[in-house]
């Protein structure tokens, strides 16, 4: 996988909304923690857009993430959020350009779709935290410095506690993933994630615990847990009913559906759509070490 160059003081970094609005405000506290840490800020035209849901309409958004992917005098690409609509805009991309100047490109939730397109061009990109994971204060400070620590080039070490659903192992493989919905809502198009001897990481939120269930049906029936190196699962966060609606936590369904796998797994892993979402490097190779006093993620 080809690895876009690390930032250096000075170079600049383009904030873009590719799927639904935001908050000035909310892009305002990242602009400040993003200067301070050296760098320019651009921001594109969809930043203040609004259509609908939608951080404009579906041109508006495609031209400018198109015209951010293009630009070389931009170092690292920002989704500043997610929500839904890149699915509607992806076929409109052409990454010519970017392919003959990588760049960093970072987010996740609906950036997923974007990030599996990334792939298929050989390259690496970052899914970790967007525009209002910045101004939360001490408690959000890690994750934000993790997201600063790839851009730079530093290689990151994560750690999570021991869950009693986890299976032991130790297991290195290029890492791939995302939101499960948007991991499954990828199956048979273009853009599906190859998981074959990779480790792949899956989180979601605000979903009903029988959708949950399904969307492991779906991605387990079309094999991408199949021939894993191991699986991460992220948080799985604001739930739209109880555990007791259907039965069984996120996690316990999520076990029911990999019991019959012998490659390492770990529960409840810090990254997710809360606070707790530390950078990672989609396409970058990874240690996963999981036994029973620890989780170690390691890039290797």
């Amino acid at each position: 996988m080809i690895q876009p160059p690390n930032l250096k003081p000075g170079d600049t970094i383009g904030i873009v909304c590719p799927a639904g609005a935001i908050d000035i405000n909310i892009v305002q506290n990242c602009m400040e923690t993003l200067q301070q840490w050296g760098y320019k800020v651009l921001l594109g035209a969809t930043v203040e857009a609004k259509h609908y849901s939608f951080a404009g309409t579906d041109s508006e958004r495609a031209a400018d993430l198109q015209k951010m992917l293009n630009d070389p005098s931009i170092n690292a690409i920002l989704c500043g959020r997610g929500g839904y609509g890149v699915s509607r805009i992806i076929n409109e991309m052409d990454f010519t350009l970017f392919n003959k100047h990588p760049k960093w490109v970072v987010g996740f939730s609906d950036i997923t779709v974007l990030h599996a397109a990334i792939q298929k061009q050989n390259c690496m990109s970052i899914h970790g935290p967007m525009a209002a994971a910045f101004g939360k204060g001490v408690e959000g400070e890690i994750f934000t410095d993790s997201l600063k620590a790839l851009l730079e080039g530093r290689t990151m070490e994560l750690a999570a506690k021991p869950n009693a659903l986890n299976k032991a192992g130790k297991v290195v493989g290029h890492l791939v993933g995302g939101n499960l919905c948007l991991v499954a809502h990828l199956v048979g198009s273009k853009y599906a994630f190859d998981t074959k001897g990779k480790i792949l990481f899956l989180e979601d939120v605000g979903e009903h615990h029988y959708n949950l269930d399904r969307l492991m049906i779906q991605i387990k029936n079309a094999g991408l847990l199949d021939d894993l190196a191991g699986l991460v699962i992220g948080g799985f966060t604001d739930m739209k009913d109880k555990p007791t609606d259907f039965g069984a936590t996120a996690f316990e369904i999520i076990a029911s559906h990999t019991a019959t796998y012998t490659y390492p797994i770990c529960f409840n892993f810090p990254i997710s759509h809360d606070l707790n979402n530390f950078a990672v490097k989609e396409g970058g190779r990874y240690e996963l070490e999981i036994n029973k006093d620890l989780v170690c993620l390691k890039e290797v």
